[in-house]
């Protein structure tokens, strides 16, 4: 992969009702290239139309890929990966960090209401499954839609230099942190 390649990461902050999202673009050496930030409910439908204004914000036509960190954020807030991609035109990755038996029994359990939970386990079934990636000796769990499989894995592992979190989303997980903290103050 050539060094220069630029990916948009981005990554989540809960904070009470708002999440704070931070997009960074990453290249594939390490260096940051920018960023843009918004915002999405915590429990609401909002935050595919988050990313997608996020990256409209962003206005950068040399992003090749879309990083997301998890399929949920900001409580349940479950992302379309479809719509971003179709949105972007990109390939979009999402990549989580943990072991899970999936989000169905968490949304069902997190909401009173017929209609708020089937239309999160809509979006969330018709994501792409979970595939388990070893980076640098850890785990990652990646769904990816625009790319197949084995391209997937060649793209999160060229833009994981250490540890097991892609430099995309580790530098908008840290943007995003902040945003939400100043926000406290």
């Amino acid at each position: 992969m050539k060094p220069g390649r630029r990916a948009l990461g981005v990554a989540a902050s809960d904070r009470d009702r708002l999440s704070h999202l931070a997009g960074a673009v990453v290249r594939a050496d390490r260096v940051v290239d920018g960023f843009a930030f918004g915002t999405c409910t915590v429990g609401g439908r909002d935050a595919t139309a988050a990313v997608c204004e996020l990256f409209d914000r962003l206005d950068r036509e040399d992003v090749r890929y879309v990083f997301l960190a998890g399929i949920a954020p900001a409580w349940f807030n479950v992302l379309d990966l479809h719509a971003i991609y179709d949105h972007t035109g990109l390939p979009t990755l999402s990549i989580s960090f943990e072991a899970s038996p999936g989000l169905e029994k968490a949304i069902r359990d997190a909401f009173d209401s017929d209609g708020a939970v089937e239309s999160r386990l809509t979006t969330y079934r018709a994501q792409p499954d979970r595939r388990e990636l070893s980076v640098n000796g850890e785990t990652v769990f990646v769904r990816s839609v625009g790319l197949d499989p084995d391209q997937a894995v060649e793209i999160v592992r060229a833009y994981t230099p250490a540890g097991g979190r892609p430099e995309p989303l580790r530098v908008a997980r840290l943007a995003a942190r902040a945003v939400a903290a100043e926000q406290d103050r």
